[in-house]
């Protein structure tokens, strides 16, 4: 077996350091920078935009292995500027002075270089009062500069990319996933720069092509525009379910917008940030996002956000990896509370308001699925004599028409075990007509169904509520508060309450005794692996502390050790506050439901319950008259 070091015995010769070739060196420097289609992509569209385009269009073939070319209407380069501009490390954006002082996407001088190393690339390009000029390269090797006909603007157009290394073509993958990170690439800087005009076409196999991908420029505000341009991005439903993000703290500026808990997604895909302007996949941003959310999502589903921060360039340094995918803030923790403060006081201020999907998700249940071709309802049209024809009830019809006799009614026959059957679970409460209470946003209470819906009249349509799920939050609602300002009241029990467990699980638990007292749970160990339930959170009444016991078991065991201690003791507080909430199965007057409406809509975050999902669902009158062809 050969040893996994390697020795030098006095019988080798001496290694001799050599000075690597320009074609080598921008060949490993395009293994850095360049490590698929999307990433010449990226480099080629942030240096438009760098050169102040305001339209951007971006052709590809066969998933950009073919073929990946820009145009932009930028300020151009002339014949002096594009030799330079393909030699490495020659760039207009820094002077070299100082590089924390930052304000583009590119200032390597890399990428230009290294594509035409790799592959061939022509760049033509004309700059106002100069005439066009063209440029080629291939595989490193630079042709002259020619004159070339050119309106204005950029085109760079890249082939047969790692022409010049067929050993990197064997790691990338299909076509289709290719384009499908090139589209991500176009669309994460469409969410960057809202005010210009970004278009993707695939023309693959000639001719025309066809756009895949298309946003025309936004007009308005910062805000307006960043709305309008993520409605296009992310689709209209986003857009409405999110919530505007405006904070500052210590020189960090946060804005964008961040979804609702109830519009969360099965993954991250749908997570975008952005350190001034350039698009980042930070770890330390994603995770405050998640703990932002960590009090209204369960840990399978994720938040959707679009969050920009921007501050001093000296205050974050993008030059840490060669894809400036990845940044360091001077104080990170200000990053991370900066997000998580913002993003819970929206949250905070969202009340009880849920996503309008659910409302769109219910109303898609309840259409039938149409099989086959669609059945046509439609009313003979009379003829004018029986227009003219004098009414006659149907029957008197029928018997002077075919002589038709009714048969007579046979006695009616008991069904047996008629009377044991069980009675409607729907339950009408007779609730006197509020105009006030039903133009309240959760309206009047009207009925029960199946003892855990409650139905609610408003005046533009119905909100259905999960009572176990929405009373669930008001207590962890309660319970959090109770906490932060005192800690939570307990009740002794009258016999303490001993759970036998596993050694592992006693010693987990009483670790964090100290912790559960403040959620007023005491707890202290009874010999052996058994522990013993003295007091409970008061405000849950009579609960079964062993069942209690087992949940906040299996919560701990589910966050690990990843978590902070407060993030521990909330979650433990989330299974708590389940024990204290009304059953399903509970019968409700009028009177409580409505009260459970009303506190509803004086709590924050109680339009979803604490893993996420909603607690009612509202359903406009106009929604459910089309259901029923009314419109």
């Amino acid at each position: 077996m050969n040893s996994p070091t390697r020795s030098i015995s006095q019988d080798t010769p001496r290694p001799v350091i050599r000075q690597l070739d320009e074609g080598a060196i921008n060949r490993i420097a395009a293994g850095e920078v360049v490590e698929r289609p999307a990433s010449a992509v990226k480099e080629l569209a942030e240096n438009a935009i760098d050169a102040g385009a305001r339209r951007v269009e971006v052709d590809y073939a066969d998933g950009g292995k073919t073929l990946i070319r820009v145009t932009d209407d930028g300020c151009g380069m002339t014949a002096d500027d594009l030799p330079l501009a393909l030699s490495r490390h020659a760039t207009s954006k820094i002077d070299g002075s100082d590089l924390l002082d930052i304000h583009t996407f590119g200032f390597r001088g890399e990428a230009l270089p290294s594509l035409g190393a790799v592959g061939r690339l022509k760049i033509t390009s004309r700059a106002e009062g100069s005439d066009g000029v063209t440029l080629s390269v291939s595989g490193g090797k630079m042709e002259p500069v020619k004159p070339a006909a050119l309106t204005r603007g950029t085109v760079v157009e890249l082939r047969d990319l790692f022409y010049a290394t067929p050993a990197r073509l064997k790691f990338l993958r299909t076509d289709r996933a290719e384009a499908q990170a090139i589209t991500d690439v176009v669309k994460r800087l469409a969410m960057a720069e809202p005010y210009v005009r970004f278009t993707l076409r695939d023309v693959s196999g000639g001719g025309e092509g066809r756009v895949t991908f298309r946003a025309d420029p936004q007009s308005g505000d910062m805000f307006d525009a960043l709305h309008g341009r993520l409605a296009t991005v992310l689709g209209k439903e986003f857009a409405e379910n999110a919530l505007a993000i405006d904070a500052e703290r210590e020189g960090l500026t946060l804005t964008g917008y961040a979804a609702l808990p109830t519009y969360s997604r099965g993954s991250a895909v749908a997570q975008y940030l952005f350190v001034n302007g350039r698009p980042v996949r930070d770890k330390l941003l994603v995770g405050a996002l998640r703990g932002a959310y960590f009090d209204f999502l369960s840990r399978d589903r994720h938040p959707a956000a679009c969050l920009f921060i921007d501050c001093d360039p000296h205050l974050v340094d993008v030059n840490v990896h060669p894809a400036k995918s990845e940044v360091r803030f001077r104080e990170p923790g200000l990053a991370r509370g900066l997000i998580v403060s913002a993003l819970r006081h929206a949250l905070a201020e969202a009340g009880h308001r849920a996503s309008t999907t659910v409302a769109n998700a219910t109303l898609g249940a309840m259409r039938p699925e149409q099989t086959g071709e669609p059945r046509v309802y439609q009313m003979d049209r009379p003829s004018m004599g029986g227009y003219a024809a004098p009414y006659r009830p149907p029957q008197e019809v029928m018997e002077q028409s075919y002589n038709w006799q009714a048969p007579e009614r046979p006695e009616p026959v008991a069904t047996p075990g008629f009377a044991e059957m069980s009675q409607p679970s729907a339950r009408m409460e007779d609730v006197p007509a509020q105009p006030e209470t039903e133009a309240l946003p959760l309206g009047a209470a009207r009925a029960q169904v199946h003892e855990n819906y409650i139905i609610a009249q408003t005046e533009r349509g119905i909100v259905i509520v999960d009572q176990h799920a929405a009373h669930e939050r008001l207590v962890y609602e309660k319970l959090k508060h109770q906490m932060a300002e005192h800690g939570v009241k307990s009740q002794a029990l009258l016999i303490p309450e001993v759970v036998e467990l596993s050694a592992n699980d006693a010693q987990l638990l009483l670790d964090m005794a100290e912790d559960l007292a403040r959620l007023g749970l005491v707890i202290e160990p009874f010999g052996g692996a058994a522990i013993a339930v003295r007091e409970t959170p008061a405000i849950l009444g009579r609960v079964e502390a062993k069942a209690m016991i087992e949940d906040i078991l299996d919560e701990l065991s589910d966050l690990g050790d990843s978590y902070t201690v407060q993030a521990r003791i909330e979650a433990v507080l989330s299974r708590v506050a389940c024990h204290g909430s009304i059953r399903s199965g509970r019968r409700m007057h009028a009177e409580e439901m409505n009260a459970l409406l009303r506190e509803m809509e004086a709590t924050p975050h109680s339009g979803q319950c604490n893993h996420g999902r909603p607690t009612y669902v509202e359903l406009k009158l106009s929604d459910i008259e089309r259901l029923f062809g009314r419109t």
